[in-house]
């Protein structure tokens, strides 16, 4: 709805006087019109409107299909600001429009740049061309805003009176003042002004580069008269000349306090410095308990040499200086690292020995370094000069890394520290920040230090596999120095900006996956890999640590509860399949706890010691939710079993090939595999192919046929460079027409030459062909030495025949040749 009615409350106009110069004649057609705020458009300008409404859209939509031009007219100010600036009602004649007060006085302008954004909205350019006044504001048939309007006639650069030429020349030299006192206007704008010769122009130039009030912008932009204009113009720009050179004085007169404040500063440390020299000076609280502190503990020469310094340095500072609490923080810091306070270790190895076989079963080769190190001490006197060994263990999760840690320190009497690196970022939380930032730190290695206050623990850097970078730096590369032997006897960190000497300090890293530690981070460390357990290993560690465990939790004692090995061996093959024991433990704590809550019921008799057995296992944990896997007892034509290392253990791998006639000699490989599986089966296929004439085939039986190649359980992801002797034995299987002998399975890579390379996992894999039923196996030659270093119990249930070509391992597969007898030691 429009309403033309002009009772606005506008407040009185200002002492300033007005004239109408004159007006145009009504356009001949009605434009489209625009109502806004904010910004005010003037002629000539450029300026960048959004348009939300769907209505203002599709009236814009109509302006941009035609000749592009839209009156502008903005909402008049709230009665508030309006009395700010000098209004005549005769200039604005308000007309109400969507009910609310439009100024009659506006641009005509025309929309040079249009975008239509995702949400139905539409963003525009447009560029004020004159002023015009609204005549009869209106919507036409279709419902779009349009108004009749009347040009306002602007003065010629060549009709210039002798006032417009005085005000022109004052508005320029204010602007100018402004433009030095300010930097910052572009010199374009400086060049337009100085240039500019139509009073109008230059105005609108001005106005529209000031930061001027939205009402005081938009009386600019109404004033029809141009005397009027460039009168408001002149006394808004004297008002901004004078808010600037106010703002100098102030400036100047701070600086000037600043001074006489550094003066009076300098005065008082001479005054200090004499007082000091004259013995009349008393140190303050603080430094008095720095000095007590520093004469209690032992620090190095050079440390307490900057001690000293700072402590100095620290009694001439102002303590309402912010330097004075970076000063006390730094010499606090100095005084609490353990620099020299090392505890004693315990070197009898046969102790030590029997603490890690207490705290865990297996891991000999840990122990074994462990007690290594021990010997050399011990041999040495407890020469403090004996380097700490810098180990990391690498296994999956579950197998003990950290706890072994904890074991370490308590075998050698040492303290214990851990810290988590995974998802670490920053190279400051290694080498700490600057002193000069605000709240400073020393990086982890010297905050943990302090937290355990001795200079050798057993501190351990866990998850360094999952380290990360970024643009604050690569921490992995921080730990360069910290895991150097050679180099750490003198780390720096950024906030003690002294050397710090870690090479008393046994570090032991732990990863996961031994491929994702950066090279130099691992060549600066002894790598120990844990495997997983074994069943027997699970067996042993279930007896001698978690039953044991888990019944002191859960309320339970040996004596009302025994577990029975069958139980143990139930929940280790029916309800775990990890390469730890983490699961183990978790689900053997649920078994107690189930059986808490039945002999509280009286579901179970608590007056006699309950015996846990497999059937009871059974009962109380419901069904097994993992069924063993077993090969097949006579392996069918074109069949054979492989052997995989997964992150829970070793398993099987049955391979199935299929020749189909008629085809076109394709090769199609099914069962989730991965790039390297593929390439291992293509170039087994090569191989198998290239010894054709060895099955009585001829050369077009192999175009004329398709290969499929399959790997069951084809939801699992299959990968690795071990398969291609399985796939090889698979194919010649199937062309020469007899099967594999039973109970048989193999690992290895093949080369096209027919060789068989080797492979890893040797213990993993063993292990899970053994409780699958295979008693034969297949390894490469390479591979021998490493079943040679596997425990007595796996070798003895496996026949192994190790083979470096594929003929050879042709002939164990189909029973050519006899497997040796398992090696059994007496």
């Amino acid at each position: 709805m429009i309403d033309n009615d002009n009772d606005t409350g506008v407040p009185p106009a200002s002492s300033l006087t007005f004239s109408v110069e004159g007006t145009g004649v009504v356009a001949d057609e009605p434009a489209v019109m625009l109502i806004m705020n904010e910004p005010v458009l003037f002629p000539h300008g450029l300026t960048s409107l959004t348009i939300v409404r769907p209505e203002e859209v599709f009236a814009l939509s109509r302006a941009i299909e035609g000749d592009r031009l839209v009156a502008i007219f903005n909402c008049l100010p709230d009665e508030n600001e309006l009395a700010t600036v000098p209004f005549k009602e005769s200039f604005y004649r308000p007309f109400k429009f969507y009910g609310v007060p439009v100024c009659s006085n506006g641009v005509m302008a025309r929309v040079v740049k249009e975008l239509r954004m995702p949400d139905n909205t539409l963003r525009i350019v447009v560029r004020g061309l004159r002023r015009i006044t609204a005549v009869t504001p209106r919507f036409d048939a279709d419902g779009i805003p349009t108004v009749s309007y009347r040009n306002v006639l602007e003065p010629s650069g060549a009709v210039m009176t002798k006032a417009t030429m005085a005000y022109q020349k004052n508005i320029i030299m204010t602007f100018q003042e402004i433009s030095s006192l300010q930097p910052g206007f572009p010199e374009e704008l400086t060049s337009a002004v100085n240039a500019g010769k139509v009073p109008s122009r230059t105005c609108d130039i001005i106005a529209d580069a000031m930061n001027f009030s939205y009402p005081e912008k938009l009386a600019l932009q109404t004033f029809p008269d141009i005397i009027n204009r460039m009168e408001y113009l002149s006394v808004l720009l004297n008002r901004e000349l004078e808010t600037l050179q106010l703002g100098m004085k102030i400036h100047a007169e701070v600086q000037e306090a600043m001074g006489e404040s550094q003066r009076e500063f300098y005065l008082r440390e001479q005054l200090r410095t004499i007082k000091q020299e004259l013995g009349e000076i008393s140190s303050n609280a603080d430094v008095v308990n720095l000095t007590e502190k520093l004469e209690s503990v032992s620090l190095p020469a050079n440390v307490e040499e900057t001690v000293h310094k700072e402590l100095e340095r620290l009694e001439l500072i102002p303590q309402n200086a912010p330097e004075y609490h970076i000063s006390y923080n730094y010499i606090n810091w100095l005084l609490n690292i353990p620099w020299q306070i090392l505890s004693e270790d315990q070197l009898d190895c046969a102790v030590a020995a029997k603490v890690l076989d207490e705290d865990h079963y297996g891991l000999e080769d840990v122990k074994d370094r462990i007690l290594e190190f021990l010997a050399v001490m011990q041999l040495r006197a407890g020469d403090i000069g004996c380097r700490a060994p810098i180990l990391c263990l690498v296994g999956p999760p579950g197998v003990g890394k950290t706890s072994i840690g904890q074991s370490i320190a308590r075998a050698m009497n040492r303290k214990f520290i851990r810290v988590s690196l995974g998802g670490v970022r920053d190279e400051a939380e290694i080498r700490g920040h600057r002193r000069t930032y605000v709240g400073a730190m020393p990086g982890r290695i010297v905050q943990n230090l302090k937290r355990v206050n001795t200079a050798n623990p057993v501190f351990m850097l866990d998850e360094v596999d999952k380290l990360a970078h970024d643009f604050r730096g690569d921490p992995a590369s921080a730990l360069l120095e910290v895991l150097d032997p050679e180099q750490n006897n003198a780390f720096n960190d950024n906030f003690v900006e002294l050397p710090i000497d870690l090479s008393k300090v046994f570090f032991i890293a732990t990863a996961n996956v031994l491929e994702d530690i950066p090279g130099p981070l691992q060549d600066r460390m002894e790598v120990i890999k844990l495997p997983g357990y074994t069943a027997v290993e699970k067996r042993e560690i279930a007896k001698r640590y978690l039953v044991k465990r888990q019944l002191k939790e859960n309320g339970l004692n040996a004596k009302m509860v025994k577990f029975r090995v069958s139980a143990i061996d139930e929940i280790i093959d029916g309800y775990t399949r990890e390469a730890g024991v983490r699961t183990l433990d978790r689900t053997i704590a649920r078994l107690c706890r189930r059986i808490a809550r039945k002999l509280l019921s009286g579901e179970l008799d608590s007056q006699q010691p309950l015996a846990v057995d497999k059937a009871l296992v059974n009962q109380l944990l419901g069904a097994r939710q993992f069924l063993p896997e077993k090969a097949e007892q006579t392996p069918p034509v074109g069949c054979a079993t492989g052997m995989a290392w997964t992150s829970v253990g070793g398993v099987i791998l049955p391979v199935e090939t299929v020749a189909v006639p008629g085809g076109k000699g394709e090769v199609k490989l099914t069962g989730s595999l991965g790039k390297v599986m593929q390439e291992s089966a293509t170039a087994a296929f090569t191989v198998i192919r290239s010894r054709g004439e060895k099955f009585g085939l001829k050369p077009e039986f192999f175009t004329t046929s398709d290969f499929h190649i399959h790997v069951p359980d084809g939801a699992t992801p299959k990968d690795g460079p071990s398969a291609g002797i399985t796939i090889a034995l698979a194919l010649t299987s199937l062309l020469s027409g007899k099967p594999l002998i039973k109970h048989l399975a193999m690992t290895g890579e093949i080369t096209l030459q027919g060789r068989i390379t080797a492979i890893g996992g040797v213990r993993e894999k063993l292990m899970g062909a053994i409780t699958a039923g295979i008693d034969k196996i297949l390894l490469p030659e390479e591979n021998r030495k490493d079943f040679l270093e596997l425990p007595e119990y796996i070798k003895s249930k496996v026949r192994a025949a190790f083979v470096s070509t594929l003929s050879e391992a042709e002939k164990y597969a189909f029973g050519q040749q006899s497997f040796p007898a398992p090696e059994v030691k007496k």
